[in-house]
């Protein structure tokens, strides 16, 4: 049971690094993509690998790293009761699950032609999965709250 466990963990190390590649980066293609004009080249440039980055590398290493981490969870007995570091840490995964859905939103309004967000909205939201990676760490492996 300990050598899954390992492997459990670091299927799921893989599959966040995987995961947090891609939020880092497609909201910096956002930002240039907002920047080109509807239908140039370029801009049809950026649909394509927007849609290829979501689809084919983010969706799948964000449903792996769930899985894995919440089955490395259990197989290491942190589930229940579960200690206020790691509820804290899980609300943060969360959040980081609804700003992924927040870039999929995006995404289909670029593949739409539509520009409702503007390139310094992009830069901004562009820090947001690293100030949660940063929480999320810490919270992991300093384990604050513990007794």
């Amino acid at each position: 049971m300990a050598d899954f466990y390992l492997v459990a963990k670091a299927v799921h190390v893989i599959a966040v690094i995987a995961w947090m590649a891609g939020l880092f980066y497609l909201p910096r293609l956002f930002v240039y993509h907002a920047k080109s004009t509807v239908g140039e080249a370029v801009s049809e440039q950026f649909k394509i690998m927007e849609r290829r980055l979501a689809k084919a590398i983010m969706l799948p290493a964000a449903v792996a790293a769930w899985i894995a981490g919440l089955l490395t969870g259990w197989l290491g007995g942190v589930l229940w009761p579960m200690p206020l570091w790691l509820a804290v840490k899980f609300a943060a995964v969360v959040v980081l699950s609804l700003f992924h859905g927040l870039l999929e939103h995006h995404r289909q309004q670029f593949a739409g032609d539509l520009r409702l967000c503007g390139e310094r909205y992009f830069r901004i939201i562009n820090e947001v999965p690293t100030l949660l990676l940063v929480v999320i760490v810490v919270l992991v492996i300093v384990r604050p709250f513990e007794a």
